[in-house]
């Protein structure tokens, strides 16, 4: 047995190896490789901004962009919006009667949606649907040389390419943010009537009395927080692709990943700075 043992271990007593070591050993999860990504993407976002400032102004295909990712947007995030307010009220519903506030349930969903829930649920699901999309994009044209053509041709594809989408996202997943609490009301208003008989003019009046302008304000500025990562981060994944066409599947992937969890870090940090001022 010993003669065994030392036969596949040459002798040699192998010692067993510590979590980080490995954690650092497996491919693609290392801490080192981790914190080189985080820097690569602060070195990305600091070149945006400096690339912004700096004509040409594509203002042509920022147009083009903010149809592709906005207006083509407003069914889903609207879709979702409605069964959002309309779930929200049918599950508070019982938990309020048991207190016996009832008659504060629009307010409560008001309140609900446009500090949280609303500027959260619309900005993980154009995570999905537009951070997806611009890192696949963006990861094909890389695999098929595009952006080293338009180089070639004089053209600065990061300026035409990469600021546009950003934009677009920065300032369209605030507008998204408004029409989804809007329809989130209108759903709420529905979940109300179900199983009452509260009228349109007065649901919707203490809807109005129950919010000010510091509930809607840093809904807001977190949305365009919000837009802004998930246009950096999927241009970040799709521009630097470098694994062939298999890279294209993973820039996407990866690029939903990332600006989900940077949606819930924003958030996080949004809470605490509004929360402090309140």
């Amino acid at each position: 047995m010993v003669d065994t043992v030392d036969k596949h271990t040459n002798g040699k007593s192998k010692e067993v190896p510590t979590v980080c070591e490995v954690i650092n050993n497996r491919e693609g999860y290392s801490f080192k490789s981790f914190f080189a990504e985080i820097g690569a993407l602060a070195s990305f976002t600091l070149r945006f901004f400096k690339e912004a400032i700096r004509p040409p102004y594509e203002f042509n295909e920022f147009l083009r962009q903010s149809y592709l990712i906005g207006v083509k947007s407003f069914g889903l995030v609207g879709i979702t919006g409605f069964i959002m307010g309309l779930v929200l009220t049918i599950q508070s519903r019982p938990t309020l009667a048991v207190f016996g506030a009832e008659s504060w349930l629009p307010a409560m969903v008001a309140i609900s949606i446009v500090r949280e829930i609303g500027p959260v649920i619309t900005a993980v699901i154009c995570a999905g649907k537009v951070g997806s999309s611009i890192g696949a994009e963006l990861a094909s044209m890389k695999v098929t040389e595009q952006i080293d053509a338009m180089e070639v041709s004089g053209i600065n594809p990061f300026n035409y390419i990469v600021v546009t989408r950003v934009l677009a996202c920065t300032f369209m997943i605030p507008l998204l943010t408004v029409f989804a609490d809007a329809i989130a009301l209108l759903g709420g208003f529905a979940g109300v009537n179900i199983k009452g008989d509260t009228s349109f003019s007065l649901y919707f009046l203490q809807v109005f009395n129950s919010l000010n302008f510091m509930d809607l304000f840093p809904s807001l500025i977190k949305s365009f927080f919000f837009g802004q990562a998930i246009g950096i981060i999927g241009c970040y994944k799709g521009y630097n692709c470098n694994e062939g066409t298999e890279g294209v599947g993973k820039a996407a992937n990866s690029a939903v990943v990332m600006a989900s969890l940077s949606i819930f870090i924003i958030d996080m940090v949004a809470v605490q700075i509004t929360s402090f001022f309140m």
